[in-house]
């Protein structure tokens, strides 16, 4: 990826170091189960069921200070391509573009969600628009998750939860919410799984446009694609219990993730992301 002349976006706010504050109203596994929000991954069955609310007795990075500085920057510079890919098709269709906030911090914070854990990996709150990353994530992601990692394979992580905030500008969200009120267990993870594969071609839109300004390059898409099968619920299950259970599936299968990528990459157009139908 040719970051070097991208602006950093200034929609950011940098909790890191900070502890987590008191518990929150909301409970984690409810608001996954309910709104799909976060990246795609839940990490308790690999590194242990989180303790959620009170002040973490330490907040600091796992990541050395080089690494963490290059993925604070990258996460910006990602951040700030996709304001203006959306803004720029949102403006086409005639709507608005409201830009979504990130919050980088380390192990548990504060949403309008309840309280958020990095050992949820990345996540969407459509309650204050903003999306929470610890950038140690990308750690999880090649030692925990199996992936190759790299730039672009973050770039993916951020752009997925980007698309989660496109889906609530543009009422999907809400819908899904609403009629997951009104489903079985089963049926709520498969609409969730729908939702989830939407953010994910999403993700390829914005590819799309990252490769048209000449940043997305060379074997990019190969690694992106590595880490969104990395994290289809049948690579998750496999590795965490041994075994897999499609029924349970919320964010897809490994290759229903990949597809629906690549799907929006080749084509770049938001329209040809409709996993509901």
């Amino acid at each position: 990826m040719r970051w070097d002349n991208q602006r950093e976006s200034q929609n950011v706010e940098d909790r890191r170091g900070m502890s987590a504050g008191k518990k929150g109203t909301g409970i984690i596994g409810i608001i996954v189960l309910l709104v799909g929000m976060y990246y795609g991954v839940d990490l308790s069955g690999v590194v242990g069921t989180p303790q959620l609310g009170g002040t973490q007795a330490s907040q600091q990075s796992s990541l050395d200070q080089q690494e963490e500085q290059h993925l604070n920057t990258l996460s910006r510079k990602v951040l700030a391509s996709t304001e203006d890919s959306w803004s720029a098709y949102f403006q086409k269709v005639g709507k608005q573009y409201t830009d979504p906030t990130l919050v980088l911090y380390n192990g548990a914070t504060q949403t309008s969600c309840g309280t958020g854990q990095s050992a949820m990996g990345p996540f969407y709150c459509p309650g204050d628009q903003k999306v929470y990353l610890d950038l140690s994530f990308y750690e999880d992601l090649k030692t925990k998750l199996g992936a190759e990692g790299g730039d672009s394979a973050f770039a993916y992580v951020i752009a997925h939860e980007i698309g989660h905030h496109v889906q609530n500008l543009l009422g999907i969200l809400p819908k899904v919410h609403q009629a997951q009120a009104k489903m079985t267990e089963a049926q709520g993870n498969q609409l969730s799984v729908k939702t989830e594969l939407q953010a994910d071609c999403f993700a390829g839109v914005w590819a799309h446009n990252a490769a048209q300004q000449g940043i997305w390059e060379g074997n990019d898409s190969a690694q992106a694609i590595d880490a969104a099968e990395a994290v289809g619920d049948d690579r998750i299950q496999k590795r965490s219990q041994g075994y897999v259970v499609p029924d349970s599936f919320t964010h897809g299968s490994a290759e229903q993730r990949k597809m629906w990528f690549q799907r929006g990459f080749e084509s770049g157009d938001p329209n040809q992301c409709n996993t509901f139908g």
